[in-house]
């Protein structure tokens, strides 16, 4: 019999056994709880079949819950291929293991428990209409190995001093990236360390705009084109070259690090939707940053809340609106 204080159970290592296998059995149950809340919230906002936009509007916990759920399990399904990936080519160690580990631990628990959306608000499964019974879909033996011991205070610490002991490197881990995002990396890495990093504390302090100097460098380096078709001036790259740039930017300052993105939304939009007047007109103009588009959220009365926004249309003699 155990003394006081002992454990019943031997701890468990740090680092799980088998945990490709552990985490690849552990997203099916993911899956099936996000079908059955994606049929629940379905039917609780649906009249007659159809989505009603009114009903979505008496139910945004549900709604907004059901989006957290899906991006969780979409989550998990990339850190297994990330990890599964990093297998097949022999450059999934320990860091590595433990990032999966400790993240599949922690998702798994919130999904079962409860999803912080913000900081006042937590939705849980029985939120989306989830019965108790439908939850047993989580009840298998991968999922509760790596809620149990995943997300350990001894696999965070051990990560910890990884990142320790590799703190010169410019990620944590094997990002699972080509060789040419990795070039992209370096590139940025580099200009962020050289003409951003010595300078950002005082463009915050003095509360000052980033020079056009900077915004001119990132020009002549492709920031603002990066997937903007070649044929309006872009270089065509994927979207992962845009976070990529964007992340290595912002290390320097953050406020570099998002300029890249104003104009990857704008182009988004414009090649989506515009015409091809439209197109051919802003395209090449905010791929070579002539144009600096800007995103403005915040309006009199409504703050940043879109959903609260009001407007009028007025029709003229011609029998249209004006907006």
């Amino acid at each position: 019999m155990a003394h006081d204080g002992q454990s019943l159970s031997a701890p468990a290592p740090v680092l799980l056994d088998d945990l490709l296998s552990l985490t690849g059995a552990a997203v099916a149950p993911v899956e099936q709880i996000l079908k059955i809340a994606t049929d629940k919230v379905r039917a609780l906002v649906s009249v007659d079949g159809r989505v009603s936009n009114a009903i979505v509007e008496q139910n945004q916990t549900a709604a907004h819950g059901l989006a957290w759920l899906a991006t969780y399990a979409q989550s998990l399904r990339e850190m297994q291929n990330w990890a599964q990936g990093l297998q097949d080519k022999g450059a999934f160690g320990e860091t590595e293991a433990l990032i999966l580990q400790i993240t599949f631990g922690e998702y798994l628990w919130q999904v079962y428990g409860g999803i912080q959306m913000n900081q006042g608000e937590v939705v849980r499964l029985q939120d989306l209409g989830l019965t108790q019974e439908d939850m047993r879909a989580m009840m298998e033996p991968a999922v509760q190995q790596l809620t149990q011991h995943g997300n350990t205070e001894a696999a965070r610490v051990r990560l910890v001093e990884l990142m320790q002991e590799h703190s010169a490197n410019v990620t944590v881990g094997a990002s699972g990236l080509d060789e040419e995002l990795e070039m992209i990396r370096d590139q940025f890495r580099r200009y962020a360390v050289e003409k951003v990093e010595p300078y950002a504390h005082e463009w915050h302090l003095n509360d000052e705009l980033i020079p056009i100097e900077v915004i001119n460098e990132l020009a002549e380096m492709g920031v603002f084109g990066l997937t903007i078709p070649e044929e309006f001036g872009g270089f065509g790259l994927s979207k992962a070259s845009m976070c990529v740039v964007s992340e290595e930017l912002s290390r320097g300052y953050i406020g570099v690090g998002s300029l890249g993105t104003r104009s990857e939304i704008a182009a988004e939009l414009i090649l989506a939707g515009g015409t091809d007047e439209q197109k051919a007109k802003w395209l090449p103009e905010l791929a070579s940053a002539e144009k600096l588009p800007t995103a403005v959220f915040t309006e009199p009365n409504t703050g940043s809340d879109l959903g609260s926004l009001r407007t009028r249309a007025v029709k003229d003699d011609n029998g249209d609106y004006a907006i």
